[in-house]
């Protein structure tokens, strides 16, 4: 059997080694050190954030976002529908209701114009939404700019879920820095890793060191172990931020390579009727963090997805539909939802393609020959 090709593996190098040398070297093994410091600093740096805290994950991170702005049970939450799971989840831990919001098509992200007429349902229902969750999806970057006006029109926060988008931005201004907070996610299948982890953003020094606090059990400043609050064991230890701070060195390059990778799919496979793909509208830039492609069975000779992704897993390279959008999820069908049909077609159609920075040349063109084989 060929050797298997993943989705989106980590890609590890010797700079990360040094610094993990180094945090045991140091005996900085616990959570929290010199590590943690140094990677939040390099984020803040990278992001134009001014302040940033290193969490065990990007779900811990837009869980804490929501407790400390005051969502509780009851409360209405707007989320966009097509994302995975873990940007509507932190809604249920609260006891909030998602009220999910369709794609629109040049992004595949939230719709402005559906969110707004969401809002203004909900106000007249008598519940005013008290946070938007948008989420920019394979580092496409969503409509961002017309979510802020939409959100600060309303006096609703927005939280932007930049999960799969660190090194994206619209107009030369990084994602996750638009909105109150941001999202970012370092799990091992993403742009880069910490093997697992994320980390909350803000230019509010405030909702940072309390998120900080929250993060380590909410202890109080006492000589003793004192709680006036329910805290979570949700801060990044040291050594998995000494990964990361060996990955912040080669982040740029991985965007690089991220890009090529998608540029390669897009020179060999934009020619075969029934294969599209998602492209930058202007002053967007996309990590590219994996490149997604439809197929149309009506355009191309009956070639569905799910053919196309069995032939591709029959030589053992991996692929992954569209995220099935929240609304279609069992867990989720019985929140309220505002839909256009969008977003249901992106997931019958929608493949995502082997798109490591880690790929070599010819995994990439095993990729592509057995796509136009199928064809």
């Amino acid at each position: 059997m060929n050797p298997k090709i993943w989705l989106s593996s980590p890609h590890m190098g010797q700079q990360e080694f040094s610094f993990v040398k180094e945090a045991f070297d140091t005996n900085w093994i616990a959570p929290l050190g010199p590590h943690v410091n140094g990677f939040e600093n390099d984020l803040e740096l990278f992001t134009g954030s001014k302040y940033a805290a290193a969490l065990s994950s990007g779900t811990a991170a837009l869980h804490l976002a929501l407790i400390m702005l005051g969502i509780a049970n009851g409360d209405e939450v707007i989320c966009q529908s097509l994302t995975f799971s873990a940007s509507a989840n932190p809604i249920a831990y609260l006891g909030a209701i998602p009220i999910f919001i369709d794609s629109e098509s040049e992004t595949w992200n939230m719709c402005p114009d559906l969110l707004e007429t969401a809002i203004k349902d909900r106000i007249i229902k008598g519940k005013k939404p008290k946070a938007i969750i948008a989420v920019h999806i394979y580092g496409m970057p969503a409509k961002i700019e017309e979510i802020i006006a939409i959100g600060e029109k309303y006096e609703i926060p927005v939280i932007e879920d930049a999960a799969e988008a660190l090194g994206s931005s619209v107009n030369g201004k990084a994602v996750g820095t638009f909105g109150l907070m941001g999202i970012l996610s370092f799990n091992g299948n993403k742009i880069i890793t910490t093997s697992g982890g994320g980390a909350l953003i803000s230019d509010d020094e405030k909702f940072i060191s309390q998120s900080r606090f929250l993060a380590t059990q909410a202890r109080d400043a006492a000589v003793h172990y004192q709680h006036s609050q329910i805290g979570y064991n949700y801060r990044m230890s040291n050594v998995c931020a000494a990964i990361g701070c060996g990955q912040m060195q080669v982040l740029p390059e991985r965007v690089k390579q991220r890009r090529k990778v998608y540029e390669y799919y897009l020179k060999n496979l934009s020619g075969i009727a029934g294969i599209d793909f998602l492209y930058e509208p202007d002053h967007y830039f996309s990590n590219r963090w994996l490149t997604a492609i439809l197929v149309d069975p009506s355009k191309g000779k009956g070639v569905n997805r799910e053919t196309l992704r069995l032939s591709l897993e029959k030589e053992n390279i991996e692929s992954r539909p569209l995220w099935k959008p929240m609304h279609l999820q069992p867990v989720f069908q019985n929140y309220p939802s505002y839909t256009n049909g969008v977003s249901e077609p992106l997931f019958s159609k929608g493949l995502c393609l082997p798109s490591g920075s880690n790929l070599k040349d010819e995994d990439l063109k095993r990729v592509v020959d057995t796509i136009k084989q199928h064809f």
